[in-house]
């Protein structure tokens, strides 16, 4: 028996080689496509919490613009609508603290949030 020749039904060493390429394709594919995944769930979780922190800017600009509207009127008057800009303030401030806080914990909680 010749120790160069393949024993029939065994695959030969270019078989071999080409089967291990073809399956370094796929794992590379595969990791590739999972780190795909991986960054489309980062990205929707980010941008969850980008839209609650946009919404906390607006409603903070609301409550800037409220305030100096009241200081005007404040100073017009020297009477009642300074305590009524105070009041509308402080609720708008409080709401856009909670959007802040809301959108600060979806970044901690991680992907699944």
């Amino acid at each position: 028996m010749d120790l160069r020749e393949p024993v029939i039904g065994e695959p030969t060493i270019p078989h071999l080689v080409a089967r291990l390429t073809h399956d370094a394709r796929d794992v590379a594919r595969a990791e590739i496509a999972l780190a795909k995944a991986k960054a489309g769930a980062a990205a929707a979780r980010y941008k969850k919490a980008a839209v609650l922190f946009a919404a906390a800017g607006v409603l903070a600009l609301a409550a800037l613009i409220t305030l100096l509207v009241g200081l005007v009127l404040t100073l017009m008057t020297l009477i009642g609508p300074g305590l009524a800009t105070l009041a509308v303030v402080g609720v708008v401030l409080l709401a856009a603290l909670v959007l802040a806080l809301a959108g600060r914990s979806r970044l901690a909680a991680g992907p699944s949030a």
